[in-house]
């Protein structure tokens, strides 16, 4: 388990990597990695729980599928189809995915820190 401060320096880095990767916004979706793109979407303050919660999830994975239930995408969306809310290009666009499991966090359980300290009791979110 990682402690309070390696996981603000883990946000910081993240941040870190957003800040590098805003002055090329006009950049594709295609061209920046799905941390990048989480850097720009998820707030620093929240980063580092939504990092760990992607990593262990799919290990950034946008095609990661869950071989005994079904559950598609960064976030393990179950069913993935339910992702469509946030884009209709959901099956492979890390941003659709990142905006959806971001929102996700926030409406179940009030922010990714919040879904973070549930997962690190249950191992599932």
């Amino acid at each position: 388990m990682r402690t309070r401060a390696a996981l603000v320096t883990a946000a910081a880095g993240l941040a870190a990597v957003g800040a590098a990767v805003a002055p090329a916004a006009t950049a594709s979706a295609a061209s920046l990695s799905p941390q990048s793109i989480a850097a720009q979407v998820v707030p620093a303050n929240q980063l580092a729980s939504f990092n760990q919660i992607i990593s262990h999830e799919s290990g950034w994975n946008v095609h990661a599928t869950n071989a005994s239930s079904g559950a598609y995408g960064l976030g393990q969306a179950l069913p993935g189809s339910k992702m469509a809310s946030a884009g209709a290009d959901w099956k492979t666009n890390p941003k659709t995915q990142i905006k959806w499991a971001y929102d996700y966090m926030n409406s179940r359980y009030g922010s990714p820190n919040a879904a973070w300290s549930f997962w690190q009791n249950h191992h599932w979110y």
